[in-house]
């Protein structure tokens, strides 16, 4: 069998197989052309989802008759003339393929002028030029595309439903717009409005017609800068999420990608914020050095490849996570309308002094367990001895029991009474709350001047223990401690072979398995900060994490062991607490770093706001 070159109409079709793969990808590259000439105003009108028909239209520099020509030539740009170019892109389009292999599968019709004469018509049917003569001189570009896949059926019955098809479509759309908020763009469907922008440069102002003024609402703006990168865009508050990944859009230098490394930096900023299965929506627009981004390496030019991926995760990590420690992240009572037509005066008692009364003979021992000055039966004074704790981070009472509710820290409950040193401590990020009561045993309601609040707390307790055991099990060092009983192991055979391959890696933060017959294997030491009787657990979920990632992650390990710590040693619900457990309870919360969430990401504190209670009792109008 001999060797012949393709036809170029043969080596377009199958091009176009790679590049134009449904009505949204003739959209995706005609729409970034008109971006490439500098429009400021983009009009795309379809008919039957744009199988029948794609028209373009916008108001950019436009093409000389001879580039208009040269366009269409497989190959031809006019953003590539050399190999260090292609290490130096700017622009969206850039490999000379979208319309030559859009047209070798359409009808394609083009119109275009540079505004200073008349323009140029050109016709091609199956990659072929029909016709070509004179336009009008209106500045810009028009190309209509019609009967796509008419001369490749066999990719024509690939095709979803109308529907389907317009949801790529629209999604493209929502896409572009984010990506260029300075850019005006206009939709239309068989005739009818399909989508339009505002073009101000106002990415809120997108965000707010692509998802709704509801989610706009709720949008934090961020910016970062470092030497190579530039942060701008929008997060949402934690307590807005979505079943997918598609609401994260990361843009960079304007163009619209997938990136799952991305995409997963932004998902650990969030950490545990988010309820596990659900996704924030975020709009990140970053700029850099082209030569630090490639964006040769996917044929829709929708994946890129990062130089300098880890110091651009890190800066995107810290940017979300320092606007997060500026939030208090309280959900609030959804209202219709935020400002209060009325305002119903009401005298309220002064709690934070009933409870400063309350606490303030409260002093703390050195084993930082609480000693109270309680009246007795007599009317004398006794002490009460608290919650003291263990070395592995348990609570027991005097008598050594375990105690019923923990108090992590020895500062977390203090005198109200302002002092110097309370003044210069940094401001907790959530209000002083006074217990009223608790529901069904399982939220405690607490009040203050703004309102009403109920607080989780098996989540709330959550959050206090986790933030504990991950400080504790952060601060130790990798010494070995020798058990007196081995730990035994069985695998599975493929678990075995990953044990056996990796064995030098597991040595390496302490686990030494033996062989102890088929597929198991016993440990006779594991590094001291495993906690104490979850030993097994965690030296699972380093065999499972070798298996998925290939190599083994300790911070990560040590974050799961400080979240199943806390989850399993933190009050269920149905369990009743006095006031001064709640109290208690509420204080330790409020010195916590993150006191929003629970390690899973859900909910610890839902706020009722005064103006919402006394609307809802007919208070105000």
């Amino acid at each position: 069998m001999s060797i012949v070159q393709m036809p170029d109409v043969l080596a377009n079709k199958i091009a176009a197989g790679e590049v134009v793969e449904r009505p949204a990808s003739v959209v995706k590259e005609l729409v970034e052309n008109s971006i490439d000439a500098h429009s400021t105003w983009i009009k795309i009108d379809i008919l039957e989802a744009g199988l029948q028909q794609v028209k373009i239209t916008d108001n950019g520099d436009g093409m000389s008759a001879e580039d208009c020509e040269r366009a269409f030539l497989r190959h031809a740009t006019s953003k590539i003339k050399d190999e260090n170019d292609l290490f130096h892109v700017r622009t969206l389009g850039f490999r000379g393929e979208a319309l030559a292999s859009i047209a070798s599968v359409s009808k394609l019709t083009i119109q275009t002028s540079q505004g200073e004469e008349a323009g140029t018509l050109l016709q091609l049917e199956g990659g072929k030029v029909t016709d070509k003569g004179k336009s009008d001189a209106r500045k810009g570009t028009e190309i209509l595309v019609e009967d796509l896949f008419y001369n490749t059926p066999a990719r024509l019955k690939y095709m979803k439903t109308i529907h389907t098809e317009l949801g790529h479509i629209t999604d493209l759309l929502n896409r572009l717009s984010l990506s260029h908020p300075e850019i005006r763009f206009e939709a239309t469907h068989n005739g009818k409005s399909l989508f339009k922008s505002p073009g101000t440069g106002d990415l809120l102002q997108v965000i707010s017609n692509v998802y709704g003024m509801g989610i706009a609402k709720q949008m934090l703006p961020i910016e970062q800068e470092s030497l190579d990168f530039s942060i701008k865009g929008y997060i949402a508050k934690p307590e807005v999420t979505r079943a997918s990944r598609s609401y994260i859009s990361t843009v960079i230098n304007g163009r619209y990608i997938r990136s799952i490394p991305l995409s997963q930096s932004i998902l650990k900023a969030y950490h545990t914020l988010l309820p596990i299965g659900r996704y924030p929506v975020v709009v990140l627009s970053i700029t850099m050095d082209p030569i630090l981004v490639d964006v040769n390496v996917h044929p829709t030019k929708l994946e890129v490849r990062f130089s300098k991926e880890k110091e651009l995760f890190h800066l995107i990590e810290e940017a979300i996570r320092e606007k997060f420690r500026q939030q208090t992240l309280i959900p609030e009572l959804n209202t219709k309308s935020s400002v209060p037509k009325e305002k119903t005066i009401q005298h309220t008692m002064d709690f934070e002094q009933k409870q400063a009364e309350t606490i303030s003979e409260q002093t703390w021992n050195q084993e930082g367990s609480i000693r109270e000055k309680r009246p007795d039966e007599e009317g004398t004074t006794a002490e009460v001895l608290r919650t003291s704790y263990n070395s592995d981070g348990t609570e027991h009472d005097a008598s050594g029991e375990e105690a019923s509710v923990s108090t992590i820290s020895a500062k977390t409950v203090r005198n109200s009474i302002d002092t110097e040193e309370d003044k210069q401590q940094v401001k907790p990020r959530v209000p002083m709350m006074y217990p009223i009561g608790q529901l069904h045993g399982t939220y405690i309601m607490a009040q203050n001047e703004n309102g009403l609040y109920m607080v989780d707390q098996h989540a709330a307790q959550e959050r206090i223990k986790y933030e504990f055991f991950k400080a504790k099990l952060g601060s130790t060092t990798n010494e070995s401690q020798e058990l007196l009983l081995p730990l035994t192991f069985d695998f599975s055979k493929q678990e075995a072979i990953f044990v056996e391959q990796y064995k030098t890696e597991l040595e390496k933060v302490g686990l030494f398995f033996e062989p102890f017959g088929q597929h198991s294997f016993v440990i006779r030491s594991h590094p001291n900060w495993f906690p104490t009787g979850f030993e097994e657990e965690v030296i699972r979920e380093m065999i499972e994490q070798i298996m998925a990632d290939e190599r083994i992650n300790i911070e990560s390990i040590r974050e799961e062991a400080a979240i199943m710590m806390s989850c399993k040693r933190s009050i269920k619900a149905n369990h009743h607490l006095n006031q001064e457990d709640m109290f208690r309870l509420l204080e330790d919360l409020r010195q916590t770093t993150d006191p929003f969430t629970c390690p899973h990401g859900r909910p610890i504190i839902v706020h009722f706001s005064s103006y919402e209670l006394e609307k809802m009792f007919k208070r105000v109008m």
